[in-house]
Formats: C-alpha cells, structure tokens, sequence
C-alpha cells in the first residue's frame, strides 16, 4: 500500500502551489484522513479542519444532511457523502472538501452494504463526484485504504 503520509504530502504541496484550501467531513474513517493531512508541517496554510461526524445526528447538524437523505439512503451512500462533503465545503468556506461514510467492520455489514463498502465524496469549485469502494482487511487496514483513495480521488484532480 502507498505511504499515506506521502499523499498527504502530494496533497499539501500541490494546495500550497495553487493557494487552495481542503476541509474534511469523515465518519468511518475517524479523524485518520484529517490526521494524515495535519502530520505535514505546514499544513495549517492549507487545511481548515474537519468534523468527525459518526453519528447521524451530527451529520445533521453539523454538515447539513438532510433527514430525508438519511432515511431512505442511509449514512453510507453516495447521496450522503455528497451532501457531507458539499456542507463542510459550505461550513469552512475550503476550496476542497473530502467526505468519508462506510463500513470498516468487522460488524455492522450486510448483503447490500457489507464490511469493506466505503462511499467517498470530494466536492470543489467544479462540482461534487463520488467514488463508490469495495475495500477489504481488518478495521484499520479498511480505514487506511479508505483514507488513501479519498487523497487520490483530489490527487486526480490535479
């Protein structure tokens, strides 16, 4: 697996090159891409910060997610990652933002969303994509491969 820590420094030195800003909006991945972000120095230039949004609640109340969305989605879906990343993007006024939703395991799986399905939003100046994951491994190793396909999704933008 890539070294995080060298597509976060991808990721800085490309956002410092171009004066962008990043915000993140993670739920199963746990403050970990915010962390990746932050172990560079310097990164307070370009990293506004992140809400660590486990809860639906706080998705809702923090990030904008509608309800509605929720309810007939789900939290790990690629309509409420748009709607997380959109609203952190909104909150910190970033030039990018990143969002992360899905199941690191090893419970909480089922056949329509098993352990291993992540759903990552990225939002921006030209509009929001998704990608939908299928990850696998133990808890850790699915939040870090969660975390390096979030970088390289904005590392594709460059």
């Amino acid at each position: 697996m890539v070294l995080l820590s060298s597509l976060g420094q991808k990721v800085g030195d490309y956002l410092s090159t171009v004066g962008a800003t990043l915000a993140t909006a993670e739920s199963c991945t746990g403050g970990l891409l915010g962390s990746v972000i932050t172990d560079i120095p310097g990164s307070s230039a370009y990293y506004r910060g992140g809400v660590i949004s486990y809860s639906n609640e706080l998705k809702v109340q923090y990030l904008g997610v509608e309800t509605y969305c929720l309810e007939r989605f789900g939290a790990v879906s690629k309509e409420t990652v748009i709607q997380m990343a959109e609203g952190i993007r909104r909150q910190t006024g970033a030039t990018y933002a990143l969002a992360t939703s899905g199941i690191a395991g090893p419970g909480g799986g089922s056949a329509t969303k098993p352990v291993g399905l992540v759903y990552i939003g990225l939002a921006g100046p030209k509009g929001t994509r998704t990608s939908e994951n299928r990850l696998s491994g133990c808890r850790k190793e699915i939040k870090a491969q969660a975390v390096q396909a979030a970088l390289e999704m904005l590392i594709d933008l460059f």
